[in-house]
């Protein structure tokens, strides 16, 4: 007789999960030829910022999830409980029709970010993204002629992994082999000042002008947007420095270019606001989130816009076309509001952003201790708990450490119980930056561990 396997089985008998996870599950990210002869890890529970693995394991992981995403740790069973509780009442229905929690949480989140007006749900930043470009393509046809359809990008910045936002890669390595990739996207230069491409006092104004050139190239009535991350993630953890940002600004106002933020990894209480953009005075059309709007507890993406976009998308006239025809089907899951409304609300009662902005400044202080120590460091950067250490080979030439060295690091703290992230296939030649990104509940003694076994793992990798 056939039986299932029970809760209290799994636990019991974790070595047919990792086999059954082993022989058929296909990993995100991973090159599964060492899994023939060594176990994937699989993690089994999460308390706080601790994760336990099959083999029962510690861990303290630094990097929310691996992809920034557990914002308020994890074990909140007040989460758990609200999704339950509303997916025992309605668990979906399709975004053609509302429910509770979708303009419940609508309108939390829309008390958050003056100036914007609107959500549309999906269910991954990838799509969140994918969503933004439609948009700007059908604003083009149905206000420019055609015209204004190019969407430009920052080189090092990310903005999803399906083949439209993989055209807006600035992160060669993510879309190598899956070309070719539709027309119409162009990239703008990144506005690292320590891999500065200009010798020149205001770099930040600098590195925007760049954008301005660009545009100037393609032709202002060619281009429709402009997509940025707030503070750069995968590519490097770069914030971009003073002037940039009014600048930017004033570019799109200037040529009527719609500007676009990517607050996938960044929004929810990341750099110790709401959104990063908030940090800089920014007022976009459309901005754009995921990761930690539910901490990973339901999948929901947002593309929020102003007003002022949503109305492009309105008339009288009786075209059957007009409108947004689009459709995300898990767009329509009350349990990723629900989450997100429980995610926010703790992250208001516990003073989280508060705790993320000092908790952001000890490991930024800890990180610079380690750079005085450790030659390798060349630069220290990030805002809030969004914290980088680029490796180099040399200070004074700024070298790249070659990555392979640099993934010693991270697997060295790995074997010290705690998880951190770097910059890894991404970027040819830079894939060199440690990244830190753990949850904002962290506590200072978590910081020092964090940055503790980085100076362990800084030791016995380079002496």
């Amino acid at each position: 007789m056939e039986t299932t396997m029970t809760q209290t089985d799994t636990r019991n008998d974790l070595s047919a999960v990792v086999a059954a996870d082993r022989a058929h599950v296909w990993h995100h990210l991973s090159q599964h030829k060492p899994f023939e002869t060594t176990d994937p890890r699989v993690y089994v529970e999460g308390k706080g910022l601790t994760l336990w693995d099959a083999t029962g394991r510690e861990f303290l992981d630094a990097v929310s999830g691996g992809v920034w995403t557990v914002n308020v740790g994890y074990g909140r069973e007040s989460i758990a409980d609200a999704v339950r509780d509303q997916l025992v009442k309605l668990n979906y229905f399709a975004g053609a029709a509302g429910t509770v929690p979708g303009a419940l949480f609508a309108e939390r989140l829309i008390e958050k970010m003056p100036g914007l007006s609107r959500v549309y749900y999906s269910n991954s930043g990838s799509e969140a993204n994918e969503k933004v470009y439609k948009m700007v393509r059908q604003i083009s046809h149905r206000h420019h002629g055609g015209k204004k359809s190019k969407i430009l990008y920052r080189e090092r910045d990310y903005h999803g992994t399906t083949i439209g936002t993989l055209a807006t890669s600035g992160q060669k390595q993510r879309a190598e082999q899956y070309g070719p990739f539709p027309e119409g996207f162009v990239e703008v230069p990144h506005c690292l000042e320590y891999r500065a491409q200009w010798d020149t006092a205001g770099y930040g104004r600098r590195a925007a002008d760049a954008i301005e050139e660009v545009i100037l190239r393609e032709g202002p009535e060619t281009v429709g947007c402009l997509v940025l991350e707030p503070v750069t993630a995968g590519g490097g953890v770069i914030v971009p420095p003073e002037g940039y940002w009014p600048r930017v600004q004033e570019i799109c106002r200037t040529y009527d270019i719609l500007l676009h933020i990517d607050e996938v990894v960044c929004g929810l209480g990341r750099t110790g606001t709401w959104f990063g953009y908030q940090n800089f005075g920014i007022e976009p059309d459309f901005v754009t989130m995921a990761k930690g709007v539910a901490s990973g507890y339901a999948a929901i993406a947002c593309t929020v816009t102003t007003e002022a976009v949503f109305d492009l998308f309105k008339d009288d006239a009786a075209d059957p076309l007009g409108h947004f025809r689009d459709i995300s089907t898990f767009g329509g899951c009350t349990s990723g509001p629900v989450a997100a409304l429980e995610n926010m609300r703790i992250i208001e009662d516990e003073g989280l952003l508060e705790n993320t902005k000092a908790m952001g400044a000890r490991c930024l202080a800890n990180l610079r201790d380690l750079m005085d120590r450790h030659p390798v460091i060349g630069d220290v950067r990030g805002m809030g708990l969004f914290c980088g250490a680029e490796l180099v080979v040399d200070r004074a030439t700024k070298e790249p450490m070659d990555e392979a060295r640099v993934q010693a690091v991270v697997a060295h703290c790995l074997s010290q119980g705690v998880i951190i992230g770097a910059t890894n296939r991404s970027l040819p030649g830079y894939n060199n930056t440690l990244c830190l990104s753990p949850a904002l509940t962290v506590t200072a003694a978590e910081i020092d561990r964090i940055t503790g076994a980085i100076d362990a793992a800084l030791t016995a990798v380079f002496g």
